[in-house]
């Protein structure tokens, strides 16, 4: 990601959607059914087999966070740290610190911002948490907007400013056309269980991509 930020790349009125120099996803449902085991069944046919349920959990979960993946929304809530540089051009400033692309569906859903701190300069240094009176979240440009960078942030370290937050499960997991790709997706890996095939393999009209693509957020 781009490095050698100037202040201007934090004034809070900026779009800025490279501002963060690193993201990392940490927390995600595991465990919950999107689809259910009835509408698996009857789509692959397997009626008054439970045989293979566990196998279906497992396939279920994998195309649930596959479609998640490719469409960069939560269709159940998962939770990032995203990280930014510090400049000491910047202390002392109102701050505004973009959330990467995989964060689009905030302004259906909403996006919830867990905490907002920095690494400071002590010896060794510590996190520190900043109050939440300190800072606000703006769904309009998708940042979270500090109202003046503390100045005791350590500069030397990488990416010191440090943002948690959770993205809220968004509302198109009940779209059926979404489910539909979840069950062509599921079918797939269902009938395909090795990654290797000796034919060519073309994409199916209307098949998932078809299915998902309009509800893929465009990033600029």
């Amino acid at each position: 990601m781009p490095s050698n930020l100037t202040a201007g790349n934090y004034y809070g009125s900026t779009r800025n959607p490279w501002s963060y120099q690193k993201v990392e996803q940490y927390d995600r449902d595991v465990s919950t059914a999107w689809l259910t085991l009835e509408e698996i069944t009857q789509q692959l046919n397997l009626f008054d087999d439970e045989s293979q349920d566990t196998y279906l959990a497992g396939l279920e979960l994998a195309t649930r966070m596959a479609i998640e993946d490719y469409l960069g929304m939560s269709i159940l809530p998962t939770s990032y740290k995203c990280y930014y540089l510090a400049t000491n051009n910047s202390m002392g400033m109102q701050t505004a610190l973009d959330l990467p692309e995989v964060s689009q569906d905030s302004q259906y859903s909403g996006v919830t911002i867990n905490e907002v701190g920095y690494w400071n300069n002590l010896q060794p240094p510590t996190f520190e948490v900043l109050d939440q009176a300190e800072y606000f979240y703006d769904p309009t440009g998708n940042k979270v907007i500090i109202n003046m960078l503390p100045n005791n942030i350590n500069t030397v370290m990488t990416n010191p400013v440090v943002v948690d937050y959770t993205l809220n499960a968004n509302p198109i997991g009940v779209y059926p056309v979404i489910k539909q790709a979840g069950l062509l997706l599921l079918t797939h890996l269902y009938n395909n269980r090795s990654n290797s095939n000796a034919n060519i393999m073309y994409d199916i009209p209307f098949g998932v991509t078809q299915l998902l693509k309009p509800y893929k957020p465009l990033v600029l």
